[in-house]
């Protein structure tokens, strides 16, 4: 299955009205990375057993371990989660940066070193999210 069909069915299999907050940030993302690589990830690992929630990434960056070590992966990520929808913004190295420029305008979301978490695109402020996200894309752009 290709992976826009297994992002399309991920997203509709959301209830409403996570399923329009997810179509809208698949749209916003898509404007902000239009060229930029998609991956989907069902959450399982290689035994098949689930370890995390399904999630949509974007665009690639190069991720780089304290080992050294390096590996291609995605620079922006959506996943719905039991409490509405989890944003990544991978590959800042500062891990208080998004919380301390983006955090008190935001809204009501929870803001952690590269997640944002809220309940409904409605709790929040989109141009900010916009705004963390572009500055995540512009840190990690390979």
């Amino acid at each position: 299955m290709s992976i826009d069909k297994q992002i399309n069915e991920y997203i509709a299999g959301q209830p409403e009205p996570k399923r329009g907050d997810m179509k809208e940030l698949h749209r916003i993302i898509l404007d902000l990375i239009p060229k930029g690589r998609l991956w989907f990830l069902d959450g399982k690992d290689d035994s098949g057993k689930t370890v995390s929630n399904p999630n949509v990434g974007y665009g690639t960056q190069m991720m780089k371990y304290a080992n050294g070590s390096t590996r291609e992966f995605y620079q922006v990520g959506i996943s719905a989660n039991t409490a509405g929808i989890s944003v990544y913004i991978l590959g800042i190295e500062d891990k208080e940066y998004l919380a301390k420029t983006y955090g008190k305008d935001l809204g009501k979301a929870k803001v952690t070193g590269y997640c944002i978490k809220f309940k409904a695109l409605r709790d929040i402020n989109v141009e900010t999210l916009k705004a963390a996200m572009q500055y995540g894309i512009d840190q990690t752009a390979i």
